[in-house]
């Protein structure tokens, strides 16, 4: 269950921003003795890896609070995100953190499924992110994007940061994601029917 969380959480992560998650689990395998990545994923934690990631962090972390430019980056993220997210909670389901001693076995030996269910959670996020960051900007002109960016970065860090060290924190902040989606989609959904409903009293 807590391996279930955590691969969860850095999936949501990555479904928010893609580099975030992996920087965080390399970093810590590196920096804190009570995280270890198994062998199969250990590559996150090399220096090239660590440079190349945090570098596209940077990059994505710049083009994200730049209106136009962000929603570009979102279509380009389609695949990045939710291959990170696949990535994210295969290596975070299988590795040694401060709340897990022993990971699953069933994890270890069914490796593709954690890869798939964390492609799958990567996936929705993203495309829920990148659907709200359409209808602000339509309605804010551009001047959300900043704003709507920097919470995003800090709920992946959070996600991220909290599914390494305190799995329990992880959750809440995902229930928390998912009543904030839901919350989202209703307002839009309803906004919707409103401008239906005023397009058809004009015409008529």
């Amino acid at each position: 269950m807590i391996e279930f969380i955590i691969g969860s959480s850095l999936a949501a992560s990555a479904g928010l921003n893609a580099w975030m998650p992996l920087f965080l689990l390399g970093l810590s395998d590196r920096l804190l003795p009570a995280v270890v990545l198994p062998a199969g994923w250990s590559w996150l934690s090399s220096d090239i890896a660590l440079w190349i990631i945090g570098a596209l962090l940077v990059l994505e972390i710049v083009a994200d609070k730049i209106p136009a430019l962000d929603s570009i980056n979102d279509v380009v993220q389609t695949v990045i995100r939710p291959a990170a997210g696949g990535i994210a909670f295969g290596a975070g389901t299988s590795a040694q953190t401060v709340a897990v001693d022993d990971p699953s076995a069933f994890f270890s030996d069914h490796t593709w499924i954690p890869i798939v269910v964390g492609i799958i959670i990567a996936l929705v996020v993203h495309v829920v992110k990148a659907a709200g960051r359409v209808a602000a900007n339509t309605v804010s002109g551009g001047l959300a994007a900043p704003v709507l960016s920097t919470a995003e970065d800090g709920a992946s860090f959070a996600l991220a940061a909290a599914a390494i060290i305190l799995p329990v924190v992880a959750l809440l902040l995902l229930v928390g994601l998912v009543i904030a989606a839901v919350v989202m989609t209703r307002r839009r959904a309803r906004r919707r029917s409103e401008r239906s409903q005023q397009t058809g009293e004009v015409q008529t």
